[in-house]
């Protein structure tokens, strides 16, 4: 039973069945960095600096930017080692499949599509709130009834907007990567100016005295503040699952991985830094805190282009996310583990198509009918155990003969990784309990689902 539960797959026989199933290699490293700032900037800075500030970290909340973006940097270099030294898509789940075995790889896979799926679900869901906002400015109203998850208390039924922007996302990544790639520019080009111009208006307005008390809540406050606004970084493991389609991936992986990181803890830094100077962090509370404080200055100008930012922004979270999501799935049906439906490329387009719908399906059903607001935290659940799982499996990468030893390596072998390791551990234990609970019964579900046909339907049984 354990030598089953535990295979584990060989890297030179994984590379060589690709055969006439292959996703075309298209990708180089600015397109990686750019997917990567697509997927992590977007509720992250429109939302998650104003409410940590007040309540968590105060103006102190750059620190908890840092603190997230150190944990992520340590985690990006494991995921950069794997991703140019097993150039396979799956992402984190294929790379514990080839070091540490099969039961194992399923759980990480498990949590990822937990991150993915609710990540995108919830995404939408701010999407649609932010886009019913911005509408209102243009005296077009969206009827309550069909622009909020399941509510009736309320009024709300069904977020349709959240479920229309789930199809579109699927209906480009079904074009292929590279289509999906050139949208994915020209919507972070609209973001990233759109941060700049918060950033060089709102430096014109920075009172020294809103930065006093500095650290209002102690370091604990910056700490749980730490906690909370690793959601803002979420979304550079999503690059990793693009490794098979990138030209030169011993090379481009790791510049793609930490070079957009390294952009996006910059501009987090200095859009906190901003909005806690331009206002007292106690006003900042609100679900549209960037918006909020150039409309106190009376930039509304400004606040409206900000809003059509944030439309855009999410936009590519959406679509980023998207993307490792089938590309998962991809995989799974691949290694047996799934129908094997789920690794069927269309003769068209080469890309996952019955798998890409698949997914929008169920997340679209999340998004519009189910309120996520408690289910945000297993996003970070979901994360954290692949990042967990990654930074422990460098060292055993390392002790792998059968792996190519060229492409990127961590450096400060193997202190970095364990750094990795314990951080990402302290992080999983300042999450609720709530979300370790409704954690327990999805990967108590997934088991299941893996004995009951995973385990039958797995390729490894033929070989």
């Amino acid at each position: 039973m354990k030598n089953v539960l535990f295979r584990r797959k060989n890297l030179g026989e994984l590379l060589k069945k690709k055969g006439d199933i292959q996703l075309q290699q298209s990708l180089g490293a600015f397109d990686l960095m750019l997917l990567g700032v697509g997927a992590i900037v977007g509720t992250g800075i429109f939302i998650l600096p104003g409410t940590v500030a007040a309540v968590h970290a105060g103006p102190a909340i750059f620190f908890s930017f840092i603190i997230a973006a150190i944990v992520c940097a340590l985690a990006a270099m494991c995921y950069s080692e794997f991703s140019s030294s097993i150039p396979v898509t799956g992402s984190a789940y294929t790379y514990v499949y080839i070091v540490f075995g099969e039961l194992v790889a399923w759980l990480v896979g498990w949590a990822l599509l937990l991150e993915y799926g609710l990540a995108v679900a919830a995404v939408a869901t701010g999407w649609s709130a932010y886009l019913s906002a911005l509408l209102e400015g243009f005296n077009i109203t969206i009827p309550k009834a069909i622009s909020g998850s399941f509510n009736p208390a309320d009024g709300t039924y069904v977020n349709v907007p959240a479920i229309a922007i789930i199809f579109a996302t699927a209906f480009l990544l079904t074009l292929g990567i590279r289509e999906s790639t050139k949208f994915n520019t020209i919507m972070v080009a609209i973001k990233v100016g759109v941060i700049l111009l918060f950033i060089g208006v709102g430096i014109f307005y920075v009172e020294p005295a809103n930065w006093q008390p500095f650290m209002p809540f102690g370091m604990n406050g910056v700490i749980s503040g730490a906690a909370l606004v690793f959601f803002a970084y979420l979304g550079f493991d999503a690059v990793s699952s693009a490794a098979e389609e990138v030209k030169n991936p011993q090379r481009n992986m790791p510049i793609g991985i930490i070079g957009s990181l390294f952009i996006c803890t910059i501009l987090y830094v200095a859009v906190s830094l901003v909005l806690t100077g331009m206002v007292s962090y106690t006003k900042l509370n609100v679900s549209d805190p960037v918006s909020f404080v150039m409309q106190i200055v009376h930039q509304d100008w400004v606040a409206a282009v900000i809003s059509l930012g944030a439309v855009v922004g999410m936009m590519t979270v959406i679509l980023v996310m998207s993307y490792g999501g089938t590309r998962l799935l991809y995989a799974f049906g691949r290694d047996g583990l799934l129908p094997k439906s789920m690794y069927e490329l269309s003769k068209k387009y080469k890309t996952p198509v019955k798998n890409t719908w698949v997914f929008a399906t169920l997340v679209a059903f999340c998004a519009g009918f189910i309120p996520l607001s408690k289910l945000a935290e297993l996003v970070n659940m979901g994360t954290l155990l692949a990042f967990t799982i990654v930074s422990i499996g460098v060292i055993y990468l390392r002790k792998n003969k059968s792996i190519p030893s060229s492409g990127f390596k961590v450096p400060f072998f193997p202190i970095l990784p364990i750094c990795s390791f314990l951080l990402c551990l302290f992080l999983i234990t300042q999450l609720s309990v709530y979300t370790w609970i409704a954690s327990g019964i999805w990967f108590v579900f997934g088991l299941l689902f893996y004995f009951a046909y995973g385990k039958k339907h797995s390729v490894m049984n033929k070989e």
